[in-house]
């Protein structure tokens, strides 16, 4: 038998373990995997019922720091018509330390090829000094980008307006800024303050498509006074300003978040966002989990949506990913 009828396929927060066939009476263990800061497995058995579990490697990680995990997970027979699938009631916060946590046992005998995917919601640990679990991807790399690069006085002269010289004009509100600050991360910002444009004669510049908290989150960004939930908040709208007023490391960091939690009911929305601000590995990430994890079979409804209003560029790139799927079977 090859590796690959072992290999699990995965995306940030999905797992597909394919597996060409089951004889009557079987048991199999993938090849690890890592989703988080763990390695996984996967394992069926099949006798008199369909057993699957679901448990990270044994490590002194697991040990200490035992993952909380939250996730769907279904069993899908994609030769079957409708492509058949049994999808358990989901899990929340559950620790798993090791194969006796997890165990999922049905009536249901596929037959055939299958698919055992699992795709995590969260993935949670107790910190170190004790109190109440955390997500691991809540605060992710861009806020140790944020708080490396920034400089901490900047977002206090922010915070309590000090010396502020140009005012910044949202959609709901205006915020007080500093222009020198604006220059040195923008080079848009900074050509309008050099010459004797309308934001350098009345220091002011208008932001009006933005909504004042994500205009709020925009400088806080800028200044290094980073949190975590208002950027996850208003992560397109920085992109979209990003990408607006040439600030690559938050387009890039954007970019990154956005990788991150791609599912059903955001990827059509983020193939479209990748596609129209140039994002490589998003554009990837969305076409694999459509075509290659077979998700697009779960939401025709949306996909037709987006095939009524997309670009015809980006229409014959998901029909040309389809069709590679479909000649690789």
């Amino acid at each position: 038998m090859s590796n690959r009828a072992y290999r699990v396929e995965t995306a940030p927060r999905l797992a597909q373990w394919r597996i060409d066939t089951l004889s009557a009476c079987t048991y199999r263990k993938s090849d690890p995997f890592k989703i988080g800061l763990w390695n996984w497995y996967l394992a069926v058995e099949k006798n008199k019922q369909l057993y699957v579990k679901l448990y990270p490697e044994v490590s002194s990680l697991t040990r200490e720091r035992p993952p909380i995990a939250s996730f769907v997970i279904k069993i899908v027979s994609p030769s079957a018509p409708d492509r058949k699938t049994l999808t358990h009631p989901g899990i929340c916060d559950m620790q798993l330390k090791n194969s006796d946590e997890f165990v999922w046992a049905t009536d249901t005998l596929f037959t055939g090829r299958i698919i055992i995917d699992v795709e995590f919601l969260d993935l949670k640990i107790v910190p170190p000094s004790g109190g109440e679990p955390s997500s691991i991807w809540d605060s992710s790399e861009v806020k140790q980008h944020s708080e490396t690069t920034a400089l901490a006085p900047l977002s206090r002269m922010l915070a309590d307006g000090i010396h502020t010289d140009i005012t910044v004009n949202a959609a709901e509100g205006s915020i007080g800024a500093h222009r020198a600050v604006l220059a040195t991360r923008s080079p848009v910002f900074r050509s309008m303050f050099s010459h004797d444009l309308k934001e350098k004669e009345l220091s002011t510049v208008n932001i009006s498509d933005m909504s004042f908290g994500a205009c709020q989150a925009f400088l806080n960004y800028i200044y290094g006074s980073f949190r975590a939930d208002e950027f996850l908040t208003h992560r397109l709208a920085l992109l979209r300003a990003a990408d607006k007023y040439d600030i690559s490391d938050m387009k890039e960091a954007c970019h990154e978040s956005l990788l991150e939690d791609i599912d059903t009911k955001n990827v059509m929305e983020r193939l479209q966002t990748a596609h129209l601000y140039r994002l490589p590995k998003l554009k990837s990430s969305c076409m694999r989990y459509l075509v290659s994890f077979g998700k697009i079979y779960e939401i025709p409804e949306d996909f037709n949506a987006f095939l009524q209003s997309a670009d015809r560029e980006l229409i014959a790139e998901i029909f040309q990913e389809v069709l590679a799927a479909w000649k690789g079977l």
